[in-house]
């Protein structure tokens, strides 16, 4: 398996939605597309593909924010989310997407670099420890219909 890192280009859009999926299987696909081309050209958006060959097999979207919960420097990497596809899980490729990730964030002069999960994705809570984050906080979100 030799695996490639590359940015994600307006060509890839399906490609995309459908990695976008995996991550949020509950959002439509309609809204799964909603800004893909102010991220595609947004200098603090960065998104790219891990591919097996020319086939995407991987996904992982970061950005630049003002702030994030747990980080003391501004601005801040985040990582909104990363999918692989389920065949190449346990191989290594979020590793290598997520060094890309904070390589792109280092260069645009960020120090620290945050992410999120569910309370309930073990096995995304196991790859962030594995990958050196430490959990900061842990929040439960209430609604009320009035």
């Amino acid at each position: 398996m030799d695996i490639t890192i590359r940015r994600a280009t307006q060509e890839d859009k399906a490609d995309w939605v459908r990695m976008r999926k995996g991550i949020w299987p509950d959002w439509s696909d309609e809204y799964l597309a909603i800004n893909m081309d102010e991220t595609l050209a947004s200098a603090d958006d960065f998104v790219i593909f891990a591919c097996d060959g020319d086939k995407p097999i991987g996904l992982t979207e970061a950005r630049i924010k003002d702030h994030a919960e747990g980080c003391e420097t501004s601005p801040v990497g985040y990582l909104e989310g990363w999918f692989v596809q389920e065949e190449y899980r346990g191989k290594g490729v979020v590793g290598i997407m997520t060094q890309a990730a904070e390589d792109w964030l280092r260069e645009k002069g960020c120090t620290e670099v945050a992410s999120d999960t569910w309370l309930e994705n073990e096995s995304s809570i196991r790859a962030h420890v594995k990958m050196g984050y430490a959990e900061v906080e842990r929040l439960v979100h209430y609604v009320k219909k009035l």
